[in-house]
């Protein structure tokens, strides 16, 4: 058995980000938060798991370890997609039907990356193991440009949301976007400098490291008060768009869906962003 310098770098980094993901569950049950970031609970969770079952087969390259490692990857990926629709939930908390289209969007969005990965595994030519590199990288990869946009909604309407930067939604989009951005870069770069794989690994699990510190740091901290936009005197977008909404039967088919009928998708989006310039321009 030998394990190269960059291997037991890799080996090291992996052991640190048991022991910081390892503190956010201890930080995450001290604080009873646990109940409300469920899924964010169950990433890190997995995080840790994964470490250490991939640990084994890494060190003694079975031949197992590639399905092991993309087999992690699927769960992890899974597990990141619904960390986003929980932070965005809790983001948009004060808003119910926002949230009632976000999950919706997000059902479109689930079922557009399982179709886009099946038929990127189809149309990719060699073995087996392929076309689940081509599939899982594809979807991994889409699912990183969602978090970069995440990041880039939370910058852009930060202050609309009434939202801090060290509240717990905040820090876990900042933690994925930051770590997503340097995670596709880092992709490009190893087709570019193939000969770098090794250390440009080690510098994606590295960052990640930090982002794992900084979410620590949060969750070790009590959340600053959010403001309460609702009671501000100006009608802020959201809220205009949250009345609209909740008069839509788009989201009204959510909650009572025998009473409510709707034409299609697109005119029931015409129809809310009408009502909600009218209110706009009526204020």
């Amino acid at each position: 058995m030998h394990i190269s310098f960059t291997d037991g770098l890799q080996l090291g980094v992996a052991g640190i980000a048991v022991f910081v993901q390892g503190y956010i569950l201890r930080a995450l049950a001290l604080n009873k938060l646990r109940s409300a970031f469920k899924v964010f609970f169950a990433y890190n969770l997995a995080c840790i798991a994964a470490n250490l079952v991939a640990v084994g087969p890494f060190i003694y390259f079975c031949t197992q370890y590639f399905y092991i490692f993309w087999a992690l990857n699927v769960v992890l990926m899974v597990l990141e997609f619904g960390v986003l629709y929980e932070v965005l939930n809790h983001a948009l908390k004060p808003y119910a039907a926002l949230i009632d289209l976000g999950k919706m969007l997000f059902r479109w969005a689930a079922v557009f990356l399982l179709v886009a990965g099946l038929l990127t595994a189809i149309a990719t030519s060699g073995s087996g193991g392929n076309k689940i590199i081509a599939a899982v990288n594809l979807m991994q990869r889409s699912m990183r440009l969602m978090q970069c946009g995440l990041l880039l909604l939370f910058f852009s309407l930060e202050k609309r949301l009434g939202l801090s930067w060290r509240s717990y939604s905040m820090s876990i989009a900042l933690g994925l976007g930051v770590y997503a951005g340097a995670d596709l870069t880092i992709s490009y770069l190893r087709v570019q400098l193939p000969a770098w794989t090794g250390a440009l690994d080690v510098l994606g699990n590295s960052i990640y490291i930090g982002a794992a510190l900084y979410w620590a740091v949060c969750f070790a901290r009590p959340e600053p008060a959010r403001k309460n936009v609702l009671d501000s005197p100006s009608r802020l977008i959201f809220q205009r768009w949250n009345e609209a909404l909740v008069a839509a039967p788009l989201v009204a088919q959510e909650r009572t869906p025998a009473l409510a009928s709707v034409d299609s998708f697109l005119p029931g989006i015409e129809k809310t962003v009408d009502r909600v310039l009218a209110r706009k321009l009526a204020n």
